[in-house]
């Protein structure tokens, strides 16, 4: 359908403007605004983490109260809004510090609050944006077909193929020309573009309002789980009834869910008492059904918890790994690669794992025994895994990087090392991301109950912000902490006088400790509860839960 394709072009347009500024973000900060390495790091998670969070916030106004339509057209307004900003910053003089001087031992003048501060509007505007975008483009999308209709049902499922491959397609744009164009034209002109390709998304998307498809909006999961917090709360001091078959219960719902004997403390909500009587008060009486929803949820958060780390070694790549690039060799020839520009092989890494799973690993494993393929818990562990080796070898070249810098100090501006010795910190990590990818969605999306998808996917989004927000804690405690005392700070201004590669390896430390509570955590993880789908007859199918191995 044509009109899937404006979906689709609205979220490559995101993809593009987003990610052309996060990937070079550092590298502005520092060199343009005079900020430190750690500072520029910490600003770059902070924004990102933010971004993702505010993708949760984007999907329950979406269901609750503006509809996917006018979220998307107010956030994808908002984003364009920032990037005009961002190039009105980047352009104007008088809105960033002067150049650091020669004469003065190359002495900088840091950004003021007024250029720092429209800086900083500037971005977090475009994270407004990417939340009401990210959260809202894929559901409106899939509202664009009839399940009912055979041909319409076969073009949603290539609707997801063609929207991930425009998504990494934006991304790469962003990685090579944009931020090409960044380097060697200028920031202005590159923001500028991103400005554009707004501004058209938006117009084609609102031309099309008179074809689109509305689904009607059913109340917000949200709701309903505050409703069964409260209600257990309000009756904590309840005694339970002697058999669970007196907790309440709505037989006429389309589908109930059995009691489970876990998180006996929801079980509360669903206590009948005396002041109970008549129409029950949702904020004081919930069904079995709806607190059973409530554990659902409440069992993936081990899971959830134990997947945040490896979001932290994904902001690494888009922060130090940037900066290490831009100390080193990256000539080809006589071209000069852009220092974000590697983030292109770690997409291509996404890219080429996910097909060669897809053409060669499935076929294969359906040959044998396991014709399912890995789990969606197997995918997510091979992912942490895989970050693990990325940071070790991270950690291993930047020891090597460093011996560069002291064989060359003072004599030379840019180290005599390539750039591609990086490749496989990209590459690893990138391969990781792959089965981190497809399993958290895979995982999250198929063990969420009925009516909580959108819930449990924004837990999915909410991991990579909450990484994030723990890269920029780390990074304060390893600085504050190795540079007390006149210690050997670990993170300094620059880079070249650190021990980034420390920093590296306490990565992987605790990502290896991750992956053992993740193990433990996948292992004791149970499938949802067998629901009772009531069939046209009045009778009941039993939906068995799907299996997961580790």
């Amino acid at each position: 359908m044509l009109i899937s394709i404006i979906f689709q072009g609205i979220e490559m347009c995101e993809r593009l403007s987003s990610m052309a500024i996060i990937v070079n973000l550092v590298t502005y900060l520092v060199d343009t605004m005079h900020m430190t390495s750690a500072s520029a790091s910490n600003f770059a998670s902070t924004s990102g983490g933010i971004s993702y969070l505010l993708c949760l916030f984007g999907g329950i106004v979406a269901d609750s109260f503006l509809g996917r339509y006018w979220t998307i057209t107010i956030a994808a307004a908002i984003h364009a809004g920032g990037t005009c900003l961002l190039t009105i910053s980047t352009a104007l003089p008088n809105l960033r510090p002067p150049p650091c001087d020669p004469a003065l031992s190359n002495k900088c003048v840091k950004a003021n609050s007024l250029q720092m501060g429209i800086f900083t509007i500037a971005v977090y505007l475009t994270n407004i944006g990417i939340g009401g975008i990210k959260s809202s483009v894929p559901g409106l999308g899939t509202d664009q077909f009839d399940l009912k209709d055979a041909k319409e049902n076969a073009q949603m499922a290539r609707f997801f193929d063609r929207f991930h491959f425009v998504t990494n397609l934006g991304t790469l744009l962003a990685v090579t020309v944009l931020v090409y164009i960044q380097d060697e034209v200028g920031r202005s002109w590159a923001y500028g573009i991103c400005a554009t390709s707004m501004i058209l998304a938006i117009l084609v998307f609102v031309l099309g309002t008179r074809r689109h498809r509305y689904k009607k909006r059913f109340g917000t999961p949200i709701l309903q789980i505050l409703q069964v917090i409260v209600a257990a709360v309000k009756k904590r001091k309840t005694p339970f009834p002697s058999n669970v078959s007196a907790l309440y219960e709505d037989p006429s719902q389309e589908s109930i869910i059995y009691h489970t004997d876990k998180f006996c403390c929801l079980d509360k909500a669903a206590i009948i008492t005396s002041k109970d009587c008549g129409t029950p008060n949702p904020w004081r009486l919930c069904t079995v059904t709806r607190v059973e929803k409530v554990k659902m949820l409440v069992k993936l958060l081990p899971i959830w918890a134990t997947t945040i780390i490896f979001w932290t070694i994904h902001a690494q790549l888009a922060s130090f790994s940037v900066q290490q690039a831009a100390t080193m060799d990256r000539s080809i020839v006589k071209f000069q690669i852009p220092p974000a520009s590697l983030y292109a092989f770690f997409v291509a890494a996404i890219m080429i794992t996910l097909a060669t799973y897809d053409r060669l690993i499935m076929p294969l494993m359906k040959k044998t025994r396991n014709s399912q393929g890995l789990t969606s818990l197997q995918k997510v562990g091979l992912g942490l895994f895989f970050s693990i080796l990325g940071m070790a070898a991270a950690a291993l070249v930047e020891k090597r990087r460093l011996l560069v810098v002291e064989a060359n100090r003072g004599t030379v501006t840019t180290l005599p090392i390539s750039t591609f010795f990086l490749l496989p910190q990209f590459i690893l990590v990138g391969i990781g991301e792959a089965f981190m990818l497809s399993g958290e969605l895979d995982f999250f999306t198929n063990n969420a109950p009925k009516g909580m998808k959108a819930i449990s996917t924004g837990l999915y989004l909410t991991t990579t912000s909450f990484g994030m927000f723990f890269s920029t804690i780390l990074v304060t405690i390893v600085t504050n902490y190795t540079g007390r005392s006149g210690g050997h700070n670990w993170l300094p201004p620059s880079i070249n006088d650190g021990r980034l590669d420390y920093f590296y390896w306490l990565i992987a430390l605790l990502t290896s400790i991750n992956l053992g509570f993740y193990i433990v955590c996948a292992k004791r993880f149970i499938p949802n509860s067998t629901e009772i789908v009531t069939d046209m007859n009045g009778g009941a199918i039993d939906t068995p839960p799907r299996e997961e191995n580790v």
